[in-house]
């Protein structure tokens, strides 16, 4: 009898363990296929610009865009880049979730998302670019907040008031 009764909590002890092991928050997927997402992603890029009339031009990335002012200049963007622009950030909804509100802040090119990567070098100084961006070249299956869900679609309307 007392051996069954150490054997149960063995087994409890065990299976206590197991979901322990289990719950692991946060951690990569190595076998992740952001194929089908991306799909997704750009059929509904798609259904937006058709239906908002957006004459939007869809870049070989996959980043979908609307050059409004080319600006002017000729830089050759690295990653070292030091952009400051005038943005705002929308979700397809029309949330917005990020703006400078008419206060541009700089960045370096390298330290933004892969989208603006792409899209602010079809621009240069005095430019104004509108982006919308695949998840896969925002944020992907992180959260940044609680504004952007994962596999968001972002809009940005970006205005490059200098490039160092």
């Amino acid at each position: 009898m007392r051996l069954m009764v150490k054997f149960k909590y063995f087994i409890l002890m065990i299976c206590f363990a197991g979901c322990l092991a289990a719950c692991k928050k946060n951690v990569p997927v190595d076998d992740y296929d952001p194929t089908p997402q991306f799909k997704a992603d750009t059929a509904a890029i798609s259904a937006f610009v058709k239906t908002n009339n957006i004459s939007a031009t869809k870049d070989a990335s996959g980043i979908f865009y609307q050059v409004l002012e080319p600006g002017t200049g000729s830089v050759v963007y690295a990653a070292s880049t030091k952009i400051t622009s005038d943005y705002e950030g929308r979700l397809l909804s029309g949330t917005i979730f990020d703006s400078t509100k008419g206060t541009p802040t700089s960045f370096l090119l390298g330290n933004v998302i892969v989208g603006w990567q792409i899209g602010i070098q079809k621009i240069q100084k005095g430019g104004k670019i509108r982006l919308i961006i695949p998840s896969y070249y925002a944020y992907g299956t992180q959260s940044p907040s609680s504004l952007v869900p994962a596999n968001s679609i972002l809009d940005f309307t970006i205005t490059l008031t200098d490039v160092q």
